[in-house]
């Protein structure tokens, strides 16, 4: 969005932070390259927001802070560079939007946001859980970091809701997996009839006055929206319709934001990182309409005690 590049010791609202990472994809990789595509695309956005009648590029400062030194193959190491940078820009109150990358990536921000806030609560728009226990007997893939984020206790399950969900399954059953964790689930369906205003209502029910991390898997939207992805699933909904989700979200208190999961490759038109660089766009006037925002973020005290991988 041609907003200036982070400078070392600035303290702006809000930087964006590539995390182009793949290889703890299942089927199909690729989203390593999905930041600079989301990057490319997002210079085609105008400043002004016509649904919250906002610039809010006049009203916060945002950067672009580069992307995390991510490791190929090594899940792990990318995990703790990426939660080490996400920490440091929480820590002076900038609130990271990240832009992946698979979805793997989003347990090593939720490590950040919480080493400075404490477990938030999790917004995740997608069409799957992401909860399985392994893949192959991994257990650090795209398709279980929130199941990793509930062990360590980095997220406040009892606050955190997943919306979206469709597809197939492995077992009947298999979203009840979720549940049992302790999270609300929203299944496609279920959503489409309720309509977008009554789905936002849900999510601020569930998630009250907690700071929250919303985490957008772009799977979430129909592949005759979003192709540009690795594990689509037909059924979804428009962009329009998950837009406006997003846009009736205003007024909670954020302490992050991703969009993960562009696959350039098989995204010819470029409309899925449109898509993404859409959302990034919406997060920051998300973030701008956070009454909360003046309060800078503190440490919680002494670090959690439980093992990191």
């Amino acid at each position: 969005m041609r907003v200036a590049q982070a400078v070392e010791g600035s303290r702006a609202d809000a930087a964006v932070l590539g995390i182009p990472f793949d290889t703890a994809a299942s089927f199909r990789p690729g989203q390593r390259f999905g930041p600079s595509a989301v990057r490319e695309m997002s210079v085609l956005l105008r400043p002004s927001n016509q649904f919250h009648k906002l610039n809010a590029f006049e009203a916060i400062e945002v950067v672009d802070a580069g992307d995390v030194p991510a490791v190929p193959g090594d899940v792990k190491r990318t995990y703790d560079l990426t939660s080490k940078r996400v920490a440091a820009l929480a820590a002076q109150g900038t609130v990271a939007i990240g832009i992946g990358g698979d979805h793997s990536v989003t347990l090593g921000e939720l490590r950040g946001i919480a080493e400075v806030y404490g477990p938030p609560a999790l917004i995740q728009l997608d069409a799957h859980c992401d909860t399985w226990d392994n893949y192959w007997g991994i257990k650090y893939t795209h398709g279980t970091p929130f199941r990793r984020a509930v062990e360590e206790g980095v997220i406040d399950v009892k606050r955190s809701i997943q919306v979206g969900m469709r597809g197939s399954e492995y077992a009947p059953g298999d979203l009840d997996e979720s549940r049992k964790l302790g999270f609300e689930v929203i299944t496609t369906p279920e959503m489409l009839k309720r309509g977008p205003a009554a789905v936002a209502q849900a999510i601020r029910d569930r998630v009250g006055d907690r700071p929250v991390f919303l985490t957008h898997d772009v799977d979430f939207y129909d592949p005759a929206y979003a192709p540009g992805t690795g594990t689509p699933e037909v059924g979804g909904p428009t962009s329009a319709f998950g837009l406006e989700i997003v846009q009736n979200l205003a007024g909670l208190h954020f302490a992050g934001f991703d969009v993960v999961e562009v696959l350039p490759a098989l995204d010819p038109t470029q409309t899925t990182a449109l898509l993404a660089a859409t959302l990034v766009f919406e997060y920051v006037a998300l973030i701008a309409l956070d009454r909360k925002r003046g309060e800078k973020a503190s440490p919680n005290g002494a670090r959690r005690s439980k093992a990191r991988s």
